[in-house]
């Protein structure tokens, strides 16, 4: 045994002295994996995202060996930048977004200007450059071996491939270890991916990315396998599924009524209480609340698509797509929409915007959704006043009037939707619009020499990114009041309900928030989180805070209520649906009226209720009344609720569902009616 172990110490010393780079390569990459969770996550313990990143770079790694010595840092480079990359990207969309990147956003990048908004305005910012450090250190490696002609020796005694099936054996055992320690849930979602923040903290930065190069080939390789399952799992969940729509006090209120919806750019919530030195931010969205139905706690429910989820969401009841967008992997798929179902009812649907067609592929996926017609960018209005991405707001909307007159004239009633534009991140172009808000703090102080009180001012939120956000609001809420004002000159509001809703928050950071509630003017800083007035902008308040807000108006304010029952973006059509005489037998939100308490489900498995915030990923929730209960059942069927949801909605959406569902059942009548005959 004695000599066992002395020849064991003198190969292991042997090996390790003939295989610096790579030792080099591993712990650099593990290390950086691990800084990656500790300024994201904020996983600090845990060993089994440890081992599984061990795993992946000794598997990547021992593929250098195929190489020889002299050349194998060129390949332990190359992955070196390919994991900086990773942790660099990740890290910088962790921040804006609460998630990991994926990479079926490459084949949204066209689309996606609010993530390239945020890697430039984030990019140059420390923290996320930190990774960096793993190259200069492989460099600086390698160059101190040059200069001893290390190479040059190991390359007299290593065998490559030998090296390369030990390195792998090594990963591979790793890997056994690692499974070893996970659970049924883990490796469940896993497979399903849409719980990104759960799959790193569990899996590792590398596991995650590797494993969503396989799921952004879903479109592709999906409706081939698995599919009876799915189908099965889909049958059974709507033949058993409980039907909660009922007969209420809303119920066909607005049948045969015009439905004009108003896509609000990046609008939030809390802007509506929001002012500046006696100037409201959002006087008009303010008014229309107060005159009409006024949902206080909506929120969306997008993933990477945002402005796109949104649409799809609100039109279908279904969840986002769970890996890629609806409109750009699965919109040839069949839905039941909106414009579909007022179509069985005669009435014309119509889209406007003010950018171009082919963004988000609308061109094709409102034709797809059921848009008799979708007037752009170009196309079909004068460009005679841009900013940010497209058409000015306030020029759409004086354009559109005459065009919903003139459809309203020919076609009846119609169903129209207005995606605004003008608000879209990163409102660089806030200081050109018309409507300025003055951001600067105004204060008063006592001046310790003379005695007097002084009228001092201070920048406050001038100059932030939340300030130009501000501004950009303040001009979009404008023009939203100019359109009210100009429909009902054209006469189009007597027959018409109104709807405005945000698509998704701002996407802007923390740091912007700590400001505009902890801001101190005497310092231009922030107060201490000890001043009792300090409000802690966490990962619990941030979350609450991307409440959007969604409004039901009328001309003749006929129904005034704030309804204050949390509700999702899913729970849109069900909602209208009660009010306006429809219904998608697939819609899988509730309509608001018809249930006494609801759960809102994200992408993510996050869920909401009136008591409760549930971080899926984490584990963790956070009571939002002190009185509240939440027993750990209701968590439990909450939880089964959340995937259950996610899962049927991807299933339609992938396996293209309710088309194969349709045909079936067309089969299935050809066959009995064969069989009467």
């Amino acid at each position: 045994m004695k000599e066992f172990i002395n020849t064991f110490k003198v190969h292991s010393k042997s090996y390790v002295k003939t295989n610096i780079l790579f030792f080099t390569f591993v712990i650099c990459s593990v290390l950086n994996g691990c800084l990656l969770r500790f300024l994201t996550v904020r996983n600090y313990f845990d060993i089994r995202p440890v081992i599984a990143d061990m795993a992946v770079v000794l598997i990547v790694g021992a593929f250098g060996y195929f190489f020889k010595p002299k050349h194998q840092a060129k390949y332990f480079t190359f992955w070196s930048i390919v994991f900086i990359m990773i942790c660099i990207i990740n890290s910088i969309y962790y921040k804006n977004y609460i998630s990991f990147v994926s990479l079926s956003l490459l084949g949204t990048s066209t689309q996606l200007g609010s993530v390239a908004d945020a890697v430039f305005e984030n990019i140059m910012e420390l923290e996320d450059l930190s990774y960096i450090w793993q190259l200069f250190v492989l460099l600086m490696v390698n160059h101190s071996l040059k200069k001893k002609s290390y190479f040059t020796k190991v390359a007299k005694i290593e065998n490559g491939k030998l090296r390369a099936l030990n390195t792998l054996v090594a990963g591979l055992i790793s890997i056994g270890v690692f499974i070893s320690m996970l659970t049924t849930v883990d490796i469940s979602r896993l497979g399903k991916q849409w719980n990104r923040e759960f799959i790193v903290m569990r899996f590792g930065i590398y596991t995650y990315q590797f494993n969503d190069v396989i799921a952004s080939l879903k479109p592709q390789i999906s409706p081939l396998f698995g599919y009876d399952e799915k189908a099965k799992a889909f049958r059974e969940y709507y033949e058993t599924r409980e039907n909660t729509s009922k007969e209420n006090k809303y119920t066909n209120v607005f049948k045969g009524k015009n439905l004009l919806v108003i896509h609000a750019e990046s609008i939030q919530n809390f802007t509506l209480d929001t002012s500046f030195n006696g100037v409201p931010v959002a006087p008009n969205l303010k008014r229309l609340a107060s005159e009409g139905l006024y949902f206080s706690n909506f929120y969306s429910q997008e993933s990477v698509g945002t402005s796109s989820d949104t649409e799809f969401t609100l039109n279908t009841s279904l969840m986002p797509a769970s890996s890629g967008t609806v409109n750009v992997s699965y919109w040839d798929r069949e839905y039941v929409t909106i414009p579909k179902l007022l179509k069985e009812q005669g009435y014309y649907a119509f889209s406007m915007h003010g950018n171009n067609g082919s963004m988000w592929n609308r061109l094709n996926v409102h034709k797809s959704f059921g848009y008799d017609k979708f007037y752009n960018y170009k196309n079909d209005f004068k460009i005679d006043e841009t900013f940010g991405l497209g058409l000015s707001d306030k020029s759409f909307f004086k354009q559109a009037v005459p065009k919903i007159k003139k459809i309203s004239e020919t076609k009846g009633n119609f169903y129209g939707t207005m995606i605004m534009l003008t608000n879209h991140t990163p409102w660089t172009d806030a200081d050109k619009l018309d409507e300025q808000l003055d951001l600067s703090m105004h204060y008063k102080k006592v001046n310790e020499e003379t005695g007097e009180t002084e009228e001092l001012e201070a920048p406050y939120m001038t100059g932030t990114t939340l300030g130009n956000y501000f501004t950009s609001v303040h001009y979009a809420d404008s023009a939203i009041g100019q359109f009210i004002e100009d429909l009902d000159e054209a006469g189009l509001l007597e027959n018409t309900v109104v709807v405005i809703y945000g698509d998704h928050d701002a996407k802007i950071k923390k740091s912007e928030y700590r400001r505009f509630y902890n801001y101190d003017p005497e310092t231009n800083g922030l107060k201490s989180s000890e001043d009792p007035t300090y409000v802690d902008v966490d990962t619990y308040f941030y979350e609450l805070n991307r409440k959007v807000p969604f409004i039901i108006w009328t001309k003749d304010q006929a129904y005034q209520e704030e309804i204050t029952e949390v509700m999702g973006m899913v729970d849109v059509l069900p909602t209208l649906g009660n009010m306006f005489g429809f219904r998608s037998p697939y819609q899988l939100g509730h309509d608001i009226f018809s249930v006494d308490k609801n759960l809102v489900v994200f992408p993510s498995g996050n869920w909401l209720t009136n008591n409760m915030y549930y971080n899926a990923q984490k584990g963790e929730s956070k009571l939002l009344k002190e009185d509240a209960t939440v027993s750990v059942e209701e968590i439990k069927n909450n939880n089964a609720y959340a995937e259950k949801m996610i899962d049927i909605s991807n299933s339609i959406i992938v396996y293209d569902m309710i088309k194969k569902t349709k045909e079936t059942q067309t089969l299935l009548d050809q066959y009995q009616k064969s069989q009467s005959n």
